[in-house]
């Protein structure tokens, strides 16, 4: 059976439901907290998969807009947000460590050297 998202209009509480399509739309939706049948369906985001295919794309495209954007700390940081979501796996917390920092409006040069030891991981691994 779906489960359907309501909030009551009456003390503006959420709460889910739990009916077979049959019952949707006849039986009463009555609210857990406080007993009123004054509610309304919420709408909730919609997840869609994307093949490995159509993510790689998108962040081709993200790739390509990343002229200009060494003046703006916080556009960088948005855009480098989005790429962490989009790869889909685990990530170092330093990478949300200076994506928030970014985000906060500094520059990537005040980030290294805020951050030394960040910037000599990647030294070192370059040198291997």
């Amino acid at each position: 059976m779906p489960n359907y998202d309501f909030i009551c209009t009456k003390c503006q509480k959420r709460f889910e439901i739990y009916f077979s399509y049959s019952e949707y739309g006849k039986k009463p939706v009555i609210c857990p907290h406080c007993g009123s049948t004054h509610t309304r369906r919420r709408m909730t985001r919609v997840r869609v998969i994307k093949s490995e295919e159509t993510r790689l794309e998108a962040l081709e495209s993200e790739i390509t807009h990343l002229e200009g954007l060494e003046d703006d700390p916080r556009a960088l940081g948005r855009m480098m947000r989005r790429l962490g979501k989009e790869i889909g796996e685990e990530l170092p917390p330093e990478f949300d460590e200076v994506v928030d920092r970014l985000e906060a409006g500094q520059s990537p040069e005040e980030i290294e050297n805020a951050l030394p030891d960040l910037a000599e991981g990647e030294g070192a691994a370059s040198e291997e």
